[in-house]
Protein backbone atom coordinates (compact mmCIF):
# COMPACT_ATOMS: atom_id res chain seq x y z
CA UNK A 1 0.00 0.00 0.00
CA UNK A 2 2.85 2.36 0.90
CA UNK A 3 4.48 1.72 -2.50
CA UNK A 4 1.22 2.46 -4.30
CA UNK A 5 0.89 5.79 -2.49
CA UNK A 6 4.47 6.74 -3.38
CA UNK A 7 3.84 5.85 -7.05
CA UNK A 8 0.65 7.91 -7.13
CA UNK A 9 2.46 10.91 -5.64
CA UNK A 10 5.20 10.63 -8.26
CA UNK A 11 2.65 10.50 -11.08
CA UNK A 12 0.89 13.56 -9.63
CA UNK A 13 4.16 15.53 -9.58
CA UNK A 14 4.86 14.72 -13.21
CA UNK A 15 1.37 15.32 -14.57
CA UNK A 16 0.19 18.27 -12.47
CA UNK A 17 0.17 21.43 -14.70
CA UNK A 18 1.07 23.69 -11.78
CA UNK A 19 4.10 21.60 -10.82
CA UNK A 20 5.35 20.67 -14.28
CA UNK A 21 8.71 22.15 -15.22
CA UNK A 22 8.24 25.35 -17.20
CA UNK A 23 10.19 25.74 -20.46
CA UNK A 24 13.34 27.83 -20.13
CA UNK A 25 13.17 31.21 -21.88
CA UNK A 26 15.07 31.38 -25.16
CA UNK A 27 18.61 32.69 -24.86
CA UNK A 28 19.30 36.21 -26.08
CA UNK A 29 20.70 36.30 -29.63
CA UNK A 30 24.38 37.16 -29.80
CA UNK A 31 26.43 39.18 -32.28
CA UNK A 32 30.21 39.06 -32.66
CA UNK A 33 32.13 42.21 -33.58
CA UNK A 34 35.45 41.00 -34.95
CA UNK A 35 37.88 43.92 -34.53
CA UNK A 36 41.59 44.41 -35.14
CA UNK A 37 42.08 44.26 -31.35
CA UNK A 38 40.01 41.12 -30.84
CA UNK A 39 36.40 39.92 -30.72
CA UNK A 40 33.52 41.44 -28.76
CA UNK A 41 30.37 39.33 -28.29
CA UNK A 42 27.10 41.11 -27.47
CA UNK A 43 23.79 39.62 -26.28
CA UNK A 44 20.80 41.61 -27.57
CA UNK A 45 17.67 42.35 -25.52
CA UNK A 46 15.23 41.45 -28.30
CA UNK A 47 12.33 41.09 -25.85
CA UNK A 48 12.82 44.17 -23.69
CA UNK A 49 14.10 46.53 -26.40
CA UNK A 50 12.73 44.92 -29.59
CA UNK A 51 12.85 47.91 -31.97
CA UNK A 52 16.41 48.90 -31.03
CA UNK A 53 17.73 45.33 -31.13
CA UNK A 54 16.01 44.75 -34.50
CA UNK A 55 17.63 47.90 -35.89
CA UNK A 56 21.09 46.73 -34.78
CA UNK A 57 20.51 43.27 -36.25
CA UNK A 58 19.43 44.81 -39.57
CA UNK A 59 22.80 46.60 -39.80
CA UNK A 60 24.57 43.36 -38.91
CA UNK A 61 22.62 41.17 -41.35
CA UNK A 62 23.13 43.65 -44.21
CA UNK A 63 26.88 43.85 -43.53
CA UNK A 64 26.55 47.58 -42.88
CA UNK A 65 28.99 47.44 -39.95
CA UNK A 66 31.65 45.52 -41.88
CA UNK A 67 34.66 47.77 -42.42
CA UNK A 68 33.43 50.47 -40.04
CA UNK A 69 35.39 51.49 -36.93
CA UNK A 70 35.37 52.31 -33.26
CA UNK A 71 36.26 55.98 -33.51
CA UNK A 72 35.67 57.48 -30.06
CA UNK A 73 36.94 56.82 -26.54
CA UNK A 74 35.32 59.02 -23.88
CA UNK A 75 37.21 58.55 -20.61
CA UNK A 76 36.19 59.92 -17.23
CA UNK A 77 38.50 62.69 -16.10
CA UNK A 78 38.39 61.48 -12.50
CA UNK A 79 39.25 57.88 -13.48
CA UNK A 80 40.22 57.21 -17.13
CA UNK A 81 39.68 53.48 -16.68
CA UNK A 82 35.95 54.15 -17.06
CA UNK A 83 33.80 55.82 -19.71
CA UNK A 84 32.55 54.54 -23.05
CA UNK A 85 33.70 53.68 -26.56
CA UNK A 86 31.70 54.55 -29.67
CA UNK A 87 31.59 52.88 -33.06
CA UNK A 88 29.51 52.46 -36.18
CA UNK A 89 28.93 54.11 -39.53
CA UNK A 90 29.73 57.66 -38.36
CA UNK A 91 28.25 60.00 -41.00
CA UNK A 92 28.31 57.54 -43.91
CA UNK A 93 24.85 58.17 -45.42
CA UNK A 94 25.32 55.26 -47.84
CA UNK A 95 24.95 52.78 -44.97
CA UNK A 96 22.16 54.37 -42.93
CA UNK A 97 18.75 52.72 -42.42
CA UNK A 98 15.43 54.50 -41.68
CA UNK A 99 14.89 55.94 -38.16
CA UNK A 100 12.88 54.13 -35.49
CA UNK A 101 11.19 55.12 -32.19
CA UNK A 102 13.33 55.73 -29.11
CA UNK A 103 12.93 52.95 -26.51
CA UNK A 104 13.76 54.66 -23.22
CA UNK A 105 15.33 52.88 -20.27
CA UNK A 106 12.38 53.63 -17.98
CA UNK A 107 10.21 51.54 -20.30
CA UNK A 108 12.65 48.76 -21.21
CA UNK A 109 14.43 48.36 -17.88
CA UNK A 110 17.73 47.93 -19.73
CA UNK A 111 20.05 50.28 -17.86
CA UNK A 112 23.50 51.65 -18.65
CA UNK A 113 25.71 49.36 -16.59
CA UNK A 114 29.22 48.03 -17.14
CA UNK A 115 29.23 46.37 -20.58
CA UNK A 116 25.89 47.79 -21.74
CA UNK A 117 25.58 48.62 -25.45
CA UNK A 118 23.34 51.55 -26.38
CA UNK A 119 22.46 53.64 -29.42
CA UNK A 120 24.21 56.96 -29.96
CA UNK A 121 21.98 59.80 -31.19
CA UNK A 122 21.71 63.54 -31.70
CA UNK A 123 19.19 65.83 -29.98
CA UNK A 124 16.33 64.37 -32.02
CA UNK A 125 15.06 61.28 -30.11
CA UNK A 126 14.55 59.48 -33.44
CA UNK A 127 18.06 60.19 -34.75
CA UNK A 128 19.63 56.93 -33.52
CA UNK A 129 20.68 54.62 -36.32
CA UNK A 130 24.05 53.19 -37.22
CA UNK A 131 26.20 54.40 -34.29
CA UNK A 132 26.39 52.87 -30.83
CA UNK A 133 28.46 52.97 -27.65
CA UNK A 134 29.58 50.45 -25.03
CA UNK A 135 29.83 51.45 -21.37
CA UNK A 136 32.92 50.71 -19.30
CA UNK A 137 31.51 51.02 -15.80
CA UNK A 138 27.93 52.15 -15.06
CA UNK A 139 26.79 55.48 -16.55
CA UNK A 140 23.43 56.31 -14.92
CA UNK A 141 23.35 59.75 -16.59
CA UNK A 142 22.59 57.92 -19.86
CA UNK A 143 19.35 56.53 -18.41
CA UNK A 144 15.99 58.24 -18.83
CA UNK A 145 14.97 60.78 -16.19
CA UNK A 146 12.04 63.22 -15.80
CA UNK A 147 13.88 65.91 -17.77
CA UNK A 148 16.00 63.73 -20.09
CA UNK A 149 14.93 60.94 -22.45
CA UNK A 150 18.34 59.30 -22.25
CA UNK A 151 19.65 56.72 -24.67
CA UNK A 152 18.29 53.37 -25.86
CA UNK A 153 20.26 50.57 -24.21
CA UNK A 154 19.59 47.25 -25.92
CA UNK A 155 22.14 44.63 -24.86
CA UNK A 156 25.33 43.83 -23.02
CA UNK A 157 28.79 42.43 -23.68
CA UNK A 158 29.10 38.75 -22.74
CA UNK A 159 32.65 38.27 -24.02
CA UNK A 160 35.47 40.64 -24.90
CA UNK A 161 35.26 43.41 -22.28
CA UNK A 162 39.05 43.28 -22.25
CA UNK A 163 38.93 44.36 -25.91
CA UNK A 164 36.51 47.18 -25.05
CA UNK A 165 38.89 48.38 -22.33
CA UNK A 166 41.80 48.27 -24.79
CA UNK A 167 39.83 50.52 -27.14
CA UNK A 168 39.04 52.91 -24.29
CA UNK A 169 42.76 53.16 -23.49
CA UNK A 170 43.81 54.09 -27.06
CA UNK A 171 45.36 57.50 -27.77
CA UNK A 172 42.80 60.22 -28.49
CA UNK A 173 42.69 63.81 -29.69
CA UNK A 174 40.93 66.15 -32.08
CA UNK A 175 37.17 66.40 -32.30
CA UNK A 176 34.94 69.29 -31.32
CA UNK A 177 32.07 70.09 -28.94
CA UNK A 178 31.05 66.96 -27.00
CA UNK A 179 33.72 64.89 -28.78
CA UNK A 180 36.61 67.30 -28.16
CA UNK A 181 39.74 65.30 -27.38
CA UNK A 182 37.87 61.98 -27.68
CA UNK A 183 38.47 60.83 -31.27
CA UNK A 184 40.82 57.87 -31.63
CA UNK A 185 44.11 58.76 -33.30
CA UNK A 186 44.04 55.29 -34.83
CA UNK A 187 40.44 54.06 -35.15
CA UNK A 188 39.91 50.37 -34.38
CA UNK A 189 38.53 48.62 -37.45
CA UNK A 190 35.51 46.34 -37.25
CA UNK A 191 36.39 43.66 -39.77
CA UNK A 192 33.02 41.88 -39.60
CA UNK A 193 29.84 41.92 -37.50
CA UNK A 194 27.96 38.60 -37.55
CA UNK A 195 25.11 36.84 -35.77
CA UNK A 196 26.13 33.86 -33.66
CA UNK A 197 22.51 32.75 -33.15
CA UNK A 198 19.42 32.67 -35.33
CA UNK A 199 18.95 33.18 -39.05
CA UNK A 200 20.15 36.42 -40.70
CA UNK A 201 17.37 38.58 -42.10
CA UNK A 202 18.89 41.07 -44.57
CA UNK A 203 16.72 44.07 -45.41
CA UNK A 204 17.19 43.61 -49.16
CA UNK A 205 17.96 47.31 -49.52
CA UNK A 206 20.57 48.60 -51.93
CA UNK A 207 24.17 48.65 -50.63
CA UNK A 208 25.70 51.72 -52.29
CA UNK A 209 28.88 51.61 -50.20
CA UNK A 210 29.81 48.38 -52.04
CA UNK A 211 29.34 49.85 -55.49
CA UNK A 212 32.49 50.70 -57.43
CA UNK A 213 32.61 54.21 -58.83
CA UNK A 214 33.68 54.21 -62.52
CA UNK A 215 36.96 56.01 -63.14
Amino acid sequence: MHRLLMLAAAILLVTSPSLARKPRPAALPRVELNTTLGAIVIALETRRAPATAANFLAYVDDGRFDGTVFYRAARRKADPRFGFVQGGIQTDARRILPPFPLETTDKTGVLHLDGTISMARREDPKSAGGNYFICVGPIPSMNASPDHKGYAAFGHVVQGMDVVRKILAQETGGGSDAMRGQLLRHPVRIITARRLDGTPKPTGKVKPWLMKVPR
